[in-house]
């Protein structure tokens, strides 16, 4: 079992900076596939970026602009939110799998309650 809980989230202008985290607790965070999805009212929860095996993967909407780290002896995954957008607007959720092949999750599904992202034109 893994509990997650996100912090980090705000309000800011277009162009700023922000940086989510993800706590999780367990002995076995190290093995887990780490992601994060967004979701804005209206929309699906989308995927954002991911961790696994030691490949990165990012959605192209936040490709160069978005990176996602992990801290395992904190047992915390980061999402660096850089040149943010209006459109970056949503609840961002931290997600924890067996694993993740680029397209697929399998295994094991573990999500946050989800923090705010609100940018501002």
């Amino acid at each position: 079992q893994v509990q997650l809980v996100e912090s980090g989230g705000g309000l800011l202008q277009a162009g700023g900076s922000l940086r989510l985290s993800c706590s999780a607790s367990g002995r076995t965070f190290s093995s887990y596939a780490m992601g994060w999805f967004r979701q804005s009212p209206g929309k699906e929860r989308e995927f954002v970026a991911a961790w696994s095996g030691g490949i990165l993967y990012y959605a192209d909407s936040v490709k160069g602009r978005f990176t996602i780290s992990r801290d395992n002896a904190k047992n915390t995954v980061y999402l660096e939110m850089n040149s943010l957008k209006v459109e970056d607007t949503a609840v961002y959720y931290c997600r924890a799998s067996d694993g993740f092949d680029g397209s697929r999750w399998h295994g094991s599904r573990y999500w946050g309650q989800g923090t705010q992202v609100t940018v501002s034109s």
